[in-house]
């Protein structure tokens, strides 16, 4: 004989607690691709508008359709700009400053982070990162008149001026990155290094600065982007007109512009292109070095 049994308490409430939500997780997915495809939309809607205005002809930029796709396709607003902004040139004093930059602000960050980080007991080490740490909340336009009167009294109202204000400015950031990146490395290639009688010169340069390539494609892309696309510091401390950087010399013209648009446009995206195709070269090592420095 088999007694009855009865169902515990609860027993059928706690069995639909424990059933999976479906359709909540189902939700929050839709939510979070339509967010995502919205921020794509804000990001690829005024990158089409340029393309599609700089492939327009003068009359079919007048018309004032910016989405309407160029019908036939000129090149009239690139001869244009290019002519009349001096876009060699400019490219040029840009591509200097700029590379300089990157250079410098990786090989420098580089080696004090190095020294910051295996270092760290020291207090003059570690009061150095906090010194760098508190740079970051002085950006340029606080400090704008004093930097022009010292480099203008220095003889640097040059781009040479830029290229070293450039470094200064963004070493706080890069060190930053650097140092966090280096904390996840393991110092027991250094030890050993070290007892097979290299130098502390030799180790950075052959073992910890080949391992830190996916960071310094982080800082280097950082610096390239904040250099390239900077308009306030050339225009204070450049005097020289005819050594300013692309973004001060579309100012310059922007009443050229006002009325043409199709030049305008043309303009503004031949100055991104190198930006856009340095971030697309170089995203996979941007990536892959922030997702390693921010673990230990």
């Amino acid at each position: 004989m088999t007694l009855p049994t009865t169902p515990a308490p609860g027993g059928a409430a706690n069995r639909a607690t424990q059933r999976p939500t479906v359709g909540d997780g189902g939700r929050s997915r839709w939510g979070l691709t339509l967010l995502l495809v919205l921020c794509t939309l804000i990001v690829v809607l005024p990158f089409f508008v340029t393309i599609s205005m700089a492939l327009k002809s003068g009359d079919q930029a007048v018309e004032g359709e910016a989405f309407a796709l160029p019908s036939p396709i000129s090149f009239e607003g690139f001869a244009l700009a290019w002519e009349l902004t001096d876009f060699p040139r400019a490219f040029l004093v840009s591509i200097v400053i700029t590379l300089a930059t990157v250079v410098g602000t990786i090989l420098l960050s580089a080696m004090a982070s190095f020294a910051i980080s295996r270092n760290w007991d020291k207090r003059m080490f570690r009061w150095s990162f906090f010194y760098l740490l508190a740079a970051m909340f002085l950006p340029f336009p606080v400090l704008a008149l004093s930097q022009v009167r010292l480099t203008g009294l220095a003889g640097l109202d040059n781009p040479a001026g830029v290229i070293l204000l450039h470094i200064m400015f963004q070493l706080s950031f890069s060190t930053l990155l650097f140092t966090a990146f280096l904390r996840s490395l393991p110092e027991e290639l250094e030890e050993s290094a070290r007892m097979d009688g290299a130098s502390t010169w030799s180790i950075f340069w052959k073992i910890v600065f080949p391992l830190m390539a996916p960071m310094s494609a982080t800082v280097g892309i950082f610096a390239f982007l904040k250099s390239w696309n900077d308009f306030m510091m050339p225009s204070m401390i450049i005097a020289d007109p005819s050594l300013q950087t692309l973004p001060v010399i579309q100012e310059i013209f922007q009443d050229e512009f006002s009325n043409n648009y199709h030049v305008s446009f043309a303009s503004y995206l031949m100055a991104m292109a190198p930006a856009v195709i340095a971030y697309v070269i170089a995203q996979r090592w941007v990536m892959s070095g922030l997702t390693q420095g921010a673990v230990k």
